[in-house]
């Protein structure tokens, strides 16, 4: 069995596994875990296996998560709001929160240390890591939980570590004109929305788009803005309070 360095004894892990909220059985695959595959050449192995397993399995904990929790949500909004929480940003963060970057086996070299001392003579120096290194480290022990305990422990951890994440995401969403018109238009019209742009006007540093929204043989709401992207989510808003008006209790208003 491959060794590992002394401040990744049985003490240190039980930090980690309290800030985790999950102990293991199996402390060695939180070591694999936590091992950068810059280490593998001296320590054997690295957590590259584990982060492919991890990514999978957080993939359908997260959908089974998303499926049950928004009944109401059609696949385009749920396959939005994954996207956002498995993100390589929000995943970094996480991992961040977790202070994963003190726990990380790294070769020398690739993380930056940030101060020159420790703080005592026990600590070690504090350290900058790439945010790709403290996501993928995140999945694989997303990885090493399932191998350690199941699919259960994992929506446990996935819940008290990424359920903010999944409000953060739905409610963003949920403030997006576009994605309230096309909800709306779909439960209730059987449509989709369309965006046509009406007009693009003025020097490239200055241009100003106007767009109508389209919803079947329809035209609705006008936006303008200094991107397409900006005048569609206001032709949506607009749109949206017009045909909310027709029919007031018919769904959620967006919000400006």
């Amino acid at each position: 069995m491959s060794s590992f360095p002394s401040n990744h004894d049985d003490a240190v892990l039980g930090a980690l596994e309290v800030s985790l909220g999950y102990s293991f059985r199996d402390r060695d695959l939180l070591r694999q875990a936590l091992t950068h595959s810059s280490r593998k050449n001296d320590l054997a192995r690295s957590n590259e296996r584990l982060e492919f397993l991890g990514d999978a399995v957080l993939g359908t904990v997260i959908s089974e998560r998303l499926y049950r929790a928004f009944p109401d949500f059609n696949e385009g909004d749920l396959t939005r709001i994954k996207s956002a929480v498995v993100s390589r940003v929000t995943l970094g963060r996480c991992a961040r929160a977790l202070d994963l970057g003190r726990y990380l086996i790294v070769a020398k070299g690739v993380a930056r240390p940030v101060q020159s001392e420790p703080a005592s003579a026990t600590e070690e120096p504090s350290r900058s890591l790439p945010p790709s290194l403290l996501s993928n480290a995140f999945e694989a022990i997303i990885g090493a939980i399932y191998l350690d305990g199941g699919l259960e422990p994992v929506r446990q951890f996935v819940e008290r570590h990424l359920g903010p994440e999944i409000e953060r995401a739905r409610t963003s969403h949920a403030r997006d004109p576009k994605s309230l018109l096309q909800d709306y238009a779909q439960r209730l019209m059987g449509l989709t929305p369309a965006y046509e742009l009406v007009s693009a006007q003025g020097p490239d540093h200055l241009k100003s788009f106007e767009v109508v929204t389209v919803i079947g043989d329809k035209r609705y709401g006008r936006g303008r803005g200094r991107t397409k992207k900006s005048a569609e989510q206001e032709a949506a808003a607009k749109t949206l309070a017009m045909l909310q008006s027709e029919n007031p209790t018919s769904g959620p208003k967006a919000e400006a």
